[in-house]
């Protein structure tokens, strides 16, 4: 496993680059490249990112022929890939959007065409009709639907923290025994995500500025904690410690060619757990992609075709059945460099990840489940290695 512990070194010198580059004290800053290792990494000393890259572009070499499978092959090709577009932008040289997001995050989707947005609103459409919310128009329909579906704020972590202790017991039953890990549902304002699954502390912090229903909350019950991040990173840790998976597995690295399948898996958490629950949850479901869909799209506008917030917010606001201040809140981290791209390794990740999910016979969810949790994963590897 010589090669995976070079590339985690290699990736935690990196980092310790980034980071000795004076930034804000935001949050997103202080995560760094790196913002969860769930092992010791001992980072390789870097003079400057030109030497990161002849490292990078060394190992890629060494990797055709050390590499333990097809596999580990492929997916390190596409990581020290990643790495170098990453090592391009953070030297501030020339590299357009469109490859960041191709090299780095690994999907090929730029802007998400009209007929696969309109896909999620019709079946959203179908599924108020199904609630009773019909006699209007999609926006007013959908609002009323929402008004009512609305958690209390008062009641959201509450309502956040039965939801996660469901999703144990379903993984527990079905995946893998987890009785004995959980993380604790706290509060937060003001800061740039919905919900962060912080594990190293055990907690998933909820931002209390944005409004949740109840499949909100489910999903990010499924995404952050059980069978999503909180599940994927502990089965990581433990396969790093016992010697069955390399020592890049440990390093959870932004905007990177492991992200799309990391979000990918914790997207899924609700249909590995059959858990999407009559027209209510499928609405959810629906929204949820277009949404996801619509970030990319965001993307697409702001950093390939010079779009400014204050022109894409009303696109989105229309298209993905928001409230205008409701949807600026929700791009704010756009502007961020390092996590620009990040938005196409939900949608990208949910779609890879489902794509192969939808084929596999009950009898082999196990199998799957091993395969998926237990090596590293870029959408490209999921679908070619998984037979």
């Amino acid at each position: 496993m010589l090669i995976g512990n070079e590339l985690a070194g290699l990736t935690a010198g990196i980092d310790a680059l980034y980071r000795s580059t004076p930034r804000s004290d935001g949050f997103l800053d202080k995560e760094g490249l790196i913002p969860v290792a769930m092992a010791e990494v001992e980072p390789i000393k870097l003079r400057d990112y030109a030497e990161a890259r002849e490292r990078l572009e060394a190992l890629a070499m060494r990797n055709a022929g050390e590499a333990e499978t097809p596999l580990r092959r492929d997916y390190v090709d596409e990581m020290i890939d990643s790495l170098l577009a990453l090592v391009t932008t953070f030297e501030e040289k020339p590299i357009s959007f469109a490859d960041r997001v191709a090299r780095q995050i690994r999907v090929s989707t730029q802007l998400v065409p009209d007929d696969e947005l309109e896909g999620y609103r019709k079946t959203i459409r179908e599924k108020l009709d199904e609630l009773g919310y019909s006699g209007g128009g999609l926006t007013e329909d959908f609002n009323r639907w929402e008004a009512q579906a609305r958690v209390p704020k008062e009641a959201v972590l509450a309502e956040l923290k039965a939801l996660i202790l469901e999703g144990r017991e379903r993984v527990t039953a079905t995946m893998y025994p987890f009785s004995d890990e959980w993380m604790e549902p706290e509060g937060v304002t003001a800061v740039p995500f919905s919900a962060y699954c912080d594990y190293p502390t055990r907690k998933v912090l909820l931002n209390l500025d944005f409004p949740y229903t109840r499949f909100s909350l489910k999903h990010l019950a499924t995404h952050e904690v059980f069978p999503g991040h909180l599940v994927h990173m502990n089965l990581r840790e433990r396969h790093v410690a016992e010697g069955k998976m390399p020592l890049d597995g440990a390093q959870v690295v932004t905007s990177s060619a492991s992200s799309a399948l990391f979000e990918g898996i914790a997207d899924n958490g609700m249909f590995f757990l059959d858990w999407v629950d009559g027209p209510e949850d499928e609405l959810g479901v629906a929204l949820q992609r277009l949404r996801s869909a619509m970030r990319c799209n965001a993307a697409w506008m702001m950093h390939a075709q010079g779009m400014s917030l204050d022109e894409i917010v009303p696109i989105m606001a229309d298209k993905a059945l928001q409230d205008p201040v409701t949807a600026r809140s929700r791009l704010a981290f756009l502007s961020h460099n390092l996590r620009a791209p990040f938005v196409y390794a939900y949608y990208g990740g949910d779609m890879a990840v489902h794509e192969v999910w939808k084929n596999v016979p009950t009898e082999r969810r196990t199998e799957f489940w091993n395969y998926l949790y237990s090596n590293m994963h870029t959408p490209t590897t999921l679908v070619r290695y998984w037979r």
